[in-house]
Formats: structure tokens, C-alpha cells, sequence
């Protein structure tokens, strides 16, 4: 798509998504009631000093009985649509084999509840929360989880499919692999080596496949089905040609052994094969897939979906740098043979949320989006952002609001480049922003918050923050006031 050729469309379509977003673990509590199973993160919140402050997510926001009450308050905010998670335990608590009545029908009340206040429910499969019983027969290490995973979305998509016409597979695969089981920050904890970690990413990409295939034969009507990854935008430091093509290469670019890496996830599901540089630079690590799982991997998708916060400024660097030299860069730089792209960290003064990886990058939106529906839409896929938002320490002031001007700031910046990617002719379908409420931030506990609603944990009192009545007018304006 020719960027330089704005399109005389409206700035956003008259259908997009204004939403938020949520995850089961996160605001659902009710960890062990009516019959939900336990689920990694139920084990993780009790491994001493795994989350900070020794917390756990068994109440959280309590959004399992609240949930009434809060999609009243979405209601309210004007959302147009709500990202929410499926508990995968909660509905099967081990896994496969039985399912939970009470579980299901939780679920089917919230997209009642959902569509009776004109909101559309968008559905995430898998948030993180593996039952614990699948864990114990080797979770993601284990290739059988991609049949496990279908009769998951199955299940779900008999369940709620004759409603629920959005779905994500996956969110953040690259983080609950990498943080979970090679890095062990995240839940399970464990810290394997690059070639078990190739494994559970190709594992993780069946399933992905396979529940994509198990949802299309489960619905009762034709629906969007998408996931969710992560990852670090690639901004040009200046929008010349040379330094957009070194962003564009850097993002796409495999080095350095990383499983961070965008393209190792993305090209299997859009393209049906993993990056040609792969192999080489894994070596003897790299596991050689089938075509016949490559195959299974790469099903048709009906929109682009990134959670992105953050970026890195890339500019084009000096030709003839060592294959050495290029490794040694942030991203991983390119080959000898052309000019490496340069990865420029961000001053240290540089403007962050309170989680330090959070760095003011406004073009962040922009960028990604162009890159991904260049390389996997070709200007077709409709483009939604799964997640972007802003943590801070937000409190209820002596007023009783919630003055959170820097998260509207961000926002602000934020859609402004999103906005211009419509501009510019690119398709967008929807914004979810992260998050609807302050909730569980994972082993980072509770004090990060994400949400444009206040939860005043003890009392489980809401408050809207002000981003929530700006949201709201952004939302009635259809993005026009930005």
C-alpha cells in the first residue's frame, strides 16, 4: 500500500470497535467456586516471592459476581466492545474431559449481559491460566496440548458461537513462553533452554492453528477469528526511505537465537512457514517442522491483531558491518551484506509508565500496523489493536476522582498515529484499549495500574478514572475530536 495516498474515507469506519480490554485471571477471582479448576497461576501466586507483595489473583477484581454491575459501567463509558478472557480451568477444570455446567454458564450471562447493553463480545481463548492438570502433563512442552487446546475451542465456540462473532486464540504467545518457561518470571517458572523453548513455540503455533480450524466448525455463524501477539514496534528515527526500510528489517529480522522475536511467530500463521533465516541461525537447536504441521499452523485469519505499548526508534546503519557487529544490536541487525539496522535505546529521561519496559513511543500504532499489513494483509486484513495503554500509580483524590492526565495523554498520542494509518488508507477494525479496570498485573501484583476505572481493592468500589470520560467523548466523536 502506497502510504504517500491518503484515502478520502472517513477517519474510522462507522462499525470500528471502541473497546477495552480484560483477562479471567486478572478481575475474575472466584478461584476455586462452583467447580473451576486450578490453573497455573493459581500455583505461581503461591511459589514464595514469585508476584510482588506475596499476592495472588484469588479475588482480584472480583468481576464473578460484579460482572452485572461492571458491564453497567461499560455501558455507561460508552464502549462499543469488551475484550474478555475465557478461564480455560473454570469451563474444563482439567483441561480436557469433563466440563463445568456452572462455569459455562457464567459465561454464557456475561455475553448476555453484554449484548443486552448493545456491547460486542470479543472473546480471548487463552489468557495465560492453563489448568494445572494440563501442566502436570507437560503444559506447552507438550506437543498433544494442540488437541487439547481444539477441544477447548470446541467446546466454546458450541457454547457461545451463535454470539460472540470476535475471537482470539492467543494472547501474547512470545510472553507466556519466554517469560513462563525460558525466562521463569512468569507462570510455570521454569527456565529451559532455547531448543525446549523452540518446542513450546511450535507447539504453542499448533494450537493456535487447530483451535482456529475447531472454532470455524463450532460456530453457529460466521465469525473474526485473530489473535493477539506482543511485541516491541520498530519506529524509523526519521522518516526517510533508508531508515523506514531499516525499522521495516529490523522488526522482521531473526538473530541472536531470541524467541522474542515477531516474525518467528508471525510468519507461521500468515505466511505458512517460519522465517528462511531460521534455521541458520538456531543451528543445531532449530527442529525442523512438517509441512503438514505448517500447514495446520497457517489457517486463514480475518484480521491483524497486535497488543502493542511501546517502541524502538531503528535507523538505517553503515554497510559492511560484521555478522558480529549486527548480532550485537538491540533487535539483531541485519547481515553483512547490506547495511545493519541501528536499534537506538531511548535517552534515559526518556518518559515511561511506571513498569520501566513502558516507553513513551506515540508512533508505535502507526508503525506496527503498517509493517504487519504490508507483510501479512497486503492493505486487505482489517488492523485492530488488541491492547495498548498506559500503568501508572493512580489514587481516588480528595475531590473522589481519579486525575490521570498523563494516561490521557498517552492515549491521546497513541490513536493520533493509529488515526493516521486510516488516513492513509490502511484498514482498521478496532481499538481495545488496556485496561477497562486496575486488576492483577501479573508478578508485578497490584500495584501497577493499567485501568481507566479505579479499583479500590479492599472495598471493591469502582471510580471512572478521567480517562474513562475521555474515552467515553472519543468514542461519541468516532475518534473525530482527537
Amino acid at each position: 500500500m502506497n502510504s504517500k495516498n491518503p484515502s478520502s474515507a472517513p477517519t474510522f469506519p462507522s462499525n470500528f470497535l471502541w473497546g477495552a480490554a480484560t483477562a479471567a485471571y486478572q478481575i475474575e477471582g472466584a478461584h476455586d467456586l462452583d467447580g473451576k479448576g486450578p490453573s497455573i497461576w493459581d500455583m505461581m501466586c503461591r511459589k514464595e516471592g514469585a508476584v510482588s507483595g506475596g499476592v495472588t489473583g484469588d479475588v482480584a477484581c472480583d468481576h464473578y459476581h460484579r460482572f452485572k454491575s461492571d458491564i453497567a459501567m461499560m455501558k455507561e463509558m460508552g464502549l462499543k466492545a469488551y475484550r474478555f478472557s475465557i478461564s480455560w480451568p473454570r469451563v474444563i477444570p482439567q483441561g480436557t474431559g469433563a466440563i463445568n455446567r456452572k462455569g459455562l454458564d457464567f459465561y454464557q450471562a456475561l455475553v448476555d449481559e453484554l449484548l443486552d447493553a448493545g456491547i460486542q463480545p470479543c472473546a480471548t481463548l487463552y489468557h495465560w491460566d492453563l489448568p494445572l492438570h494440563l501442566h502436570h502433563q507437560g503444559g506447552w512442552m507438550n506437543r498433544d496440548i494442540h488437541h487439547w487446546f481444539a477441544e477447548y475451542a470446541d467446546l466454546m465456540g458450541r457454547e457461545l458461537g451463535d454470539r460472540v462473532g470476535w475471537w482470539m486464540t492467543l494472547n501474547e504467545p512470545s510472553v507466556f513462553i519466554v517469560a513462563g518457561y525460558k525466562d521463569g518470571n512468569h507462570a510455570p517458572g521454569f527456565k529451559m533452554s532455547t531448543t525446549e523453548g523452540l518446542r513450546c513455540v511450535h507447539h504453542t503455533l499448533l494450537a493456535h492453528g487447530n483451535g482456529t480450524l475447531a472454532l470455524r466448525a463450532a460456530c453457529a455463524q460466521p465469525v473474526h477469528i485473530g489473535m493477539a501477539p506482543a511485541g516491541y514496534a520498530k519506529i524509523p528515527d526519521t522518516e526517510t526511505p533508508e531508515n523506514i526500510e531499516a525499522a521495516r528489517k529490523s522488526l522482521f529480522t531473526v538473530a541472536g537465537q531470541s524467541l522474542w522475536d515477531v516474525a518467528l511467530w508471525m510468519d507461521p500463521v500468515f505466511l505458512g512457514k517460519y522465517p528462511d533465516e531460521a534455521p541458520r541461525v538456531f543451528g543445531e537447536k532449530w527442529h525442523h517442522p512438517s509441512e503438514e504441521d505448517m500447514t495446520l499452523i497457517h489457517q486463514p485469519l480475518d484480521f491483524i491483531g497486535y497488543n502493542c505499548y511501546s517502541g524502538i526508534r531503528v535507523r538505517a546503519g553503515q554497510a559492511g558491518l560484521t555478522d558480529s557487529q549486527s548480532a550485537t544490536s538491540l533487535a539483531g541487525g541485519g547481515s553483512a551484506a547490506s547495511a545493519a539496522p541501528e536499534d537506538l535505546a531511548y535517552p534515559q529521561e526518556h518518559p515511561t509508565g511506571l513498569l520501566s519496559w513502558l516507553m513513551l513511543a506515540p508512533e508505535a500504532l502507526y508503525w506496527k500496523g503498517r509493517f504487519y499489513s504490508d507483510r501479512y494483509g497486503q492493505g486487505k486484513l482489517p488492523l485492530v489493536v488488541t491492547e495498548n495503554g498506559f500503568c501508572n500509580l493512580d489514587w481516588v483524590g480528595i475531590d473522589g476522582c481519579v486525575h490521570d492526565g498523563a494516561r490521557i495523554d498517552y492515549l491521546h498520542r497513541y490513536l493520533l498515529g493509529f488515526r493516521r494509518l486510516a488516513e492513509e488508507g490502511y484498514p482498521v477494525g478496532g481499538y481495545f484499549q488496556w485496561s477497562l479496570m486496575d486488576n492483577f498485573e501479573w508478578a508485578e501484583g497490584y500495584k501497577p495500574r493499567f485501568g481507566i476505572v479505579h479499583v479500590d481493592y479492599a472495598t471493591q468500589k469502582r471510580t471512572l478514572k478521567d480517562s474513562a470520560h475521555w474515552y467515553r467523548n472519543v468514542i461519541e466523536s468516532n475518534g473525530a475530536n482527537l
